[in-house]
């Protein structure tokens, strides 16, 4: 059941973790492998996840009864910050079994859950409990959204560290394309560098070029 679902986490919260989610759960669904996405905890938002109806947007989906009954966004907090303060400031514990039974119900229901994750790798979700722990708890392996903009090269062995310490199985990195970086020498050297980094650390870890998209 673990590599059924695939968590998504990125360099940091603008890196495009939701088109990634999104725009492979449409590649995914096309080759016939029957994909849905989770947004595990949103933030910012109330009653209803934003990035949850970005993937079916870039999925060409109308809102599915999963989404309806909440499976997809079991944890939504009302101010836009990280799940830690975000529970604090309303006052309620995050339910991580809630949301643990929400995406096996998923993946009983779907051969592939893509449960994106709120903000970076780092970002924590309880004062003492990390998103990258969360993950290496759940076996979970990673799909890693990083990006063409300046500092990504650091961002990204950083997180590489980390991932490696705690064993967790680093799935697929996605380069985003979107939105459109202005230096095309950076974005382009960038993109050459992680996957050199990739073929040398991480060989079996796969790359996707993630385009940039119309919406």
């Amino acid at each position: 059941m673990k590599e059924k679902i695939l968590f998504v986490s990125g360099i940091d919260t603008d890196t495009g973790k939701s088109y990634a989610t999104g725009y492979l759960a449409k590649l995914y669904n096309a080759k016939g492998r029957r994909t849905i996405t989770q947004k595990f905890i949103q933030t910012g938002n109330i009653g209803h996840s934003e990035d949850i109806d970005l993937h079916r947007q870039l999925m060409g989906w109308t809102p599915t009864a999963e989404d309806q009954a909440g499976l997809t966004m079991p944890e939504i907090f009302s101010y836009p910050c990280s799940p830690h303060l975000a529970s604090e400031i309303d006052q309620r514990p995050i339910d991580f079994e809630k949301i643990a039974h929400a995406t096996r119900l998923l993946s009983e229901r779907y051969d592939t859950v893509l449960l994106e994750g709120a903000g970076g790798l780092m970002v924590p979700l309880t004062r003492t409990y990390l998103t990258i722990d969360y993950v290496a708890d759940k076996q979970y392996p990673l799909i890693f959204v990083t990006s063409g903009k300046l500092g990504s090269i650091n961002h990204t062995l950083l997180s590489f560290e980390a991932i490696k310490h705690r064993g967790i199985k680093l799935h697929t990195v996605v380069y985003n394309l979107y939105p459109k970086v202005a230096d095309t020498t950076i974005l382009t050297d960038t993109l050459r560098f992680i996957s050199d980094y990739l073929k040398q650390h991480f060989p079996e870890t796969q790359l996707v070029v993630l385009p940039e998209l119309q919406l």
